[in-house]
């Protein structure tokens, strides 16, 4: 029986370019810590890019969460300390203050139709609703897309953050984290995501996904466009949960 409905974030309930909103972000955080650490902002770009491949690494062994390992790959590459509380409080007035002004542009951010009433349905439905975006940024970064997204942190029951998770999609570890914080079993989860590598758990581990998009996965439950699962949501509900049964 499906008790929650996972949601993936960018180009699922908020249609973006990622790669110029990740660009634009690197290049701004890069200009503040070069600053702090009177380094030349283009000498960061790359062990930003390190730190984002590090975080996604299928053979990661480690015990650290995303957050930690990110800080790390930062630290041994240019010294610069992200978790000193001065350049902490750094980072999180930039992604409150200025990230929030990054929608337009390349970056292109707007709201998906049909993504509010989806994340509304949930509810309606008396289903855990949580937001299991790939995280490999913080809570306030998280936030800023969400607001784009006509979306709040309150939305959700979990909000999934480099800070509360160890691996990254498609990691079934990562989506074993989001369904223990929920308090249920992955095969009670149904995942919606646009990504046909990222929100189909692997290996294998029970977690089913409706897929928003126009490829054609063999693993997906559904597949459509988040404006027709809105409508169609009760009704696959009901489908999983009668072979459930």
């Amino acid at each position: 029986m499906i008790r929650a409905v996972l949601f993936d974030l960018d180009d699922t309930l908020l249609s973006l370019n990622l790669s110029a909103f990740i660009t634009r972000y690197v290049a701004g955080a890069s200009h503040l810590l070069g600053e702090v650490a009177r380094m030349s902002p283009l000498s960061l770009g790359l062990p930003y890019v390190r730190a984002f491949l590090a975080l996604e690494d299928a053979g990661r062994t480690d015990a650290l969460t995303n957050e930690q390992l990110f800080n790390k790959v930062i630290y041994d590459a240019t010294g610069i300390p992200l978790d000193d509380p001065a350049l902490r409080d750094l980072m999180t007035y930039y992604e409150r203050e200025i990230v929030p002004g990054f929608a337009g542009g390349l970056v292109g951010a707007r709201q998906q139709e049909g993504a509010r009433d989806l994340v509304e349905r949930v509810g309606e439905l008396g289903l855990t609703c949580a937001l299991a975006t790939n995280p490999t940024f913080s809570l306030a970064c998280d936030e800023a897309r969400m607001g784009w997204a006509g979306l709040r942190t309150e939305d959700f029951a979990l909000v999934s953050t480099y800070s509360n998770t160890t691996r990254c999609k498609p990691s079934a570890r990562y989506y074993q984290e989001v369904a223990d914080a929920l308090g249920v079993r992955l095969d009670e989860c149904l995942m919606v995501g646009n990504d046909v590598k990222r929100d189909f758990a692997r290996p294998d581990c029970g977690l089913r996904t409706a897929y928003v998009g126009h490829a054609r996965p063999r693993r997906a439950v559904w597949r459509g466009s988040v404006a027709e699962l809105s409508r169609e949501l009760p009704e696959l509900i009901r489908r999983l949960d009668e072979k459930d049964a």
